[in-house]
């Protein structure tokens, strides 16, 4: 069966650093671009990254570029989100993504909470 477990999440203070993690399995995961998305409360869903199959072209919500990086290991089958110089309105859950075909075949995980608070 398809999974997207994503992990990492916490609680840090502003200027801080956390690394969120998303191991893939059930599918082939080389063959999926893949995305970080984020859900604050009260807001809508916001795409943050994404990065294509091999990792060669990568890009970035305007509200987290130069501050986060997204990037994939496809021999551990899993995606990460480097995130540094973190604001309190970085809060939010996180959530990871395999875009597939068509919408329908999208695989999502069950998200991360990443609390930006001093």
């Amino acid at each position: 069966q398809v999974q997207l477990v994503e992990s990492g999440g916490g609680l840090v203070q502003p200027g801080g650093s956390l690394r969120l993690s998303c191991a893939a399995s059930g599918f082939t995961f080389s063959s999926y671009a893949m995305s970080w998305y984020r859900q604050a409360p009260g807001k809508e869903r916001e795409l943050v990254a994404t990065i294509s199959t091999a990792g060669a072209s990568t890009n970035y919500a305007d509200s987290v570029k130069g501050r986060f990086t997204i990037s994939r290991d496809n021999a551990k089958n899993t995606v990460y989100l480097q995130m540094n110089s973190l604001k309190p309105e970085d809060t939010a859950v996180y959530y990871c993504k395999a875009w597939g075909s068509s919408r329908k075949y999208d695989y999502w995980g069950q998200g991360t909470q990443v609390t930006v608070s001093s």
